[in-house]
């Protein structure tokens, strides 16, 4: 097997090879990366998730789910499904710990890859935006589906 070169798109289940705890990816998550995109890192952060998501095949919502799974990013679940609006919920240990942290979090990056492969499956424009519900120890992603 050939090493990624940039080029090509990567199955999902290439990620099984990958490993970390996360605390390094959490400091360069939501440390390191917003201090590099300064003022416009809410655009930046979606637009890196759009094209993360773009470097895989996704062929179905499973596969989107076992992405965020296989990423450290939690367990991401379609809770309302109609014609042009999606709703996911994200749940994880991660997740509270990260709500309950003094660290400032976001969801921009996760929202840009679940609007990516909704729009690559659904064949049609789709923006997502997150909300946060810090009692339910939750993040709520609303995708709406473009004519």
């Amino acid at each position: 097997m050939s090493k990624y070169d940039g080029n090509q798109k990567l199955d999902v289940n290439e990620l099984e090879q990958l490993y970390s705890d996360g605390a390094g990816y959490d400091i360069l998550r939501y440390i390191g990366l917003p201090e590099l995109f300064g003022e416009e890192k809410d655009t930046l952060l979606y637009f890196l998730g759009r094209n993360l998501a773009r470097k895989f095949e996704f062929s179905s919502l499973e596969d989107l789910s076992l992405f965020f799974e296989k990423m450290g990013l939690g367990s991401l679940d379609l809770a309302k499904d109609k014609k042009k609006v999606k709703t996911f919920y994200l749940l994880s240990d991660a997740i509270v710990t990260k709500l309950n942290s003094n660290i400032e979090t976001d969801f921009r990056l996760e929202a840009g890859i679940i609007a990516e492969v909704i729009q690559q499956l659904e064949g049609v424009d789709c923006e997502c935006l997150e909300s946060v519900h810090h009692r339910l120890k939750q993040i709520e992603f609303t995708v709406y589906i473009q004519d």
